[in-house]
């Protein structure tokens, strides 16, 4: 204190002590789709082909530009980052460009972040001294909404900078992607993960999380996820939040996931084998009322559709092709209810006109 007032600064002894545990704040939660991540290329599931390419790659073949397409929530990013890390090891920051395509999609962004990226040299020593695979990784996500422009330009980089750059193109659409950039790549089709797979998947998280859980609550969270990972462990972390200490169940997954009661769902398809206009309109205004998504609907009701073996063959093509133009037409901003409408009283000239028919 006398130092203080000598020289208006507090001295070191004057100071209060804290200890450097108190400085250091808890580290923030990880989302845990992040941090189940696989970090290994050995901890990727299900995919044997693109599993044992890698392997041969991490051994020392040389890696080829690799198209990744399938569903999302196979596996396709996490599959190529899993290896980058494993290839470049305390490099790996620095030898990885990764873009999102759908929101990078222009040629400009090709002539600027791509090629200026591809054309930075590599070494073939990590920063420890250890040695490295002297290229580098530009991984392009959602590939398939790239402009047919930045495809082309796109063409012309993979071209010139294969000596020092490799390129991950990765989508949900092959058919999106150019013919020029497929003859360039290695194809892999990422499959849907098994329903085994997923739930062991799901039950190992609730393990080291300590979450309590039904058994019948994973079965239905596997059933609605239809191979997605991604969206399964996504939709348990937010019932583990707003359920705390308590045992998720099944109507929990129901309600996190969005999902339409199997009951209004089948009401909506009992009236329309009704064929009674007054009776639809009542339920899909209940239906609008609810505010359940439209997508969601049109998805329960398809697997509703195709489960009923009362319901004839073409019956069953002509429903599925109104279902179709009626899920194109909610994408482009049409208004829910009356496409709605629309759909259910095709699908009740359907069985008016055809199933009584026959």
């Amino acid at each position: 204190m006398d130092s203080f007032l000598k020289t208006g600064k507090i001295s070191k002894e004057d100071a209060p002590k804290t200890s450097s545990k108190e400085l250091k704040p808890p580290p923030p939660p990880k989302p845990w789709v992040e941090k189940y991540r696989p970090k290994t290329v050995d901890d990727v599931v299900e995919q044997t082909e693109i599993v044992s390419v890698l392997k041969q790659v991490l051994a020392g073949a040389d890696l080829p530009h690799f198209l990744f397409y399938g569903p999302p929530g196979t596996g396709k990013t996490s599959t190529i980052l899993a290896a980058a890390r494993q290839l470049f090891g305390t490099a790996y920051r620095d030898r990885i460009l990764e873009l999102n395509a759908s929101d990078d999609r222009g040629i400009q962004v090709i002539r600027d972040k791509v090629k200026a990226f591809a054309q930075l040299t590599a070494s073939g020593v990590r920063p420890d001294g250890t040695p490295c695979p002297p290229y580098k990784i530009i991984i392009l996500d959602e590939a398939d909404s790239m402009t047919n422009a930045a495809q082309a330009a796109l063409r012309r980089t993979m071209e010139k900078e294969t000596k020092t750059t490799r390129f991950c193109l990765i989508c949900n659409y092959v058919s999106s992607i150019i013919e020029p950039l497929t003859s360039r790549c290695m194809k892999f089709r990422f499959k849907p993960l098994g329903m085994y797979m997923v739930q062991a998947r799901l039950e190992m998280i609730c393990k080291e999380e300590g979450v309590q859980y039904e058994s019948k609550a994973i079965m239905k969270l596997v059933e609605i996820c239809e191979g997605d990972l991604r969206q399964a462990i996504t939709v348990l972390q937010s019932c583990a939040r707003l359920k705390g200490r308590e045992t998720i169940t099944e109507q929990d997954i129901v309600d996190i996931g969005n999902l339409v009661p199997d009951a209004l769902v089948t009401q909506l398809f009992e009236s329309c084998k009704s064929g009674v206009y007054k009776q639809i309109e009542k339920v899909i205004e209940n239906i609008i009322f609810e505010a359940y998504p439209s997508s969601q609907i049109l998805t329960q009701l398809h697997k509703m559709l195709i489960s009923d073996l009362d319901i004839s063959d073409t019956a069953k093509s002509l429903i599925s092709e109104s279902i179709a133009e009626c899920s194109a037409r909610l994408q482009t901003g049409a208004s829910e209810y009356i496409q709605m409408l629309n759909l259910c009283c095709s699908i009740a000239d359907v069985f008016t006109t055809h199933e009584k028919s026959e």
